[in-house]
């Protein structure tokens, strides 16, 4: 009696545990909510405003230029890049420059270049060139290059340029040799509009 007792005392004690629980546990709730559906902004409408265009615009992925969502960065010689008013330049190319004037003489240290600005207007209103200035760095090792000014050929970031013109301008420099021809070309923009973002070009001296 004192062993069938025992078994039936285990069995009562095993049922009101977890013994005889062969359920599973229920699954946790999920604490993801669902994100909200990003709003489509379209980057190439030049009302937009500049907050808005530089949260959705500036630095998103893509193949087009910045005024449509295009990357500011890393842009080869040849790629266009807009700023949201219409603005567009485009680095055409880096060219060691030999046609010296007669007062003039290259610097056996350095490779002197001149760099050709391609800058088409395609905003509503005519725009000072004088916002725009170029900064040359090396791209392999370093290195900052000195700005200066050839005489001939030149034709200089300066005046006005009207609503839908082109023009192809130039900006030269020099950099010591020890830095190689690749190079990062960074074009600033200076406007009360406050554009923050300065494309960067990379290309090679040719």
């Amino acid at each position: 009696m004192r062993t069938r007792t025992a078994a039936a005392a285990l069995l009562l004690a095993c049922t009101l545990t977890a013994c005889g629980n062969t359920s599973e546990p229920a699954a946790p709730k999920s604490t993801v909510k669902a994100s909200a559906p990003e709003q489509e902004v379209d980057c190439s409408d030049t009302s937009l405003s500049q907050a808005d265009w530089m949260e959705h615009c500036s630095e998103v992925d893509g193949s087009g230029t910045g005024g449509d969502g295009g990357p500011s960065t890393d842009l080869p010689f040849g790629k266009a890049y807009a700023w949201p008013d219409g603005l567009e330049v485009t680095v055409v190319e880096a060219k060691v420059f030999t046609d010296w004037d007669e007062y003039e003489e290259p610097d056996p240290k350095a490779t002197e270049f001149r760099i050709r600005l391609k800058v088409d207007n395609k905003s509503e209103t005519s725009v000072d060139l004088s916002e725009l200035s170029i900064m040359v760095d090396g791209a392999t090792n370093g290195g900052t290059a000195s700005s200066g000014s050839f005489t001939k050929g030149s034709a200089p970031l300066e005046g006005r340029i009207a609503s839908g013109v082109s023009a192809v301008k130039t900006d030269d420099n020099a950099l010591e040799k020890r830095y190689g021809k690749d190079i990062v070309v960074t074009v600033q923009r200076a406007t009360d509009d406050g554009f923050e973002v300065f494309p960067e070009f990379t290309g090679t001296i040719k």
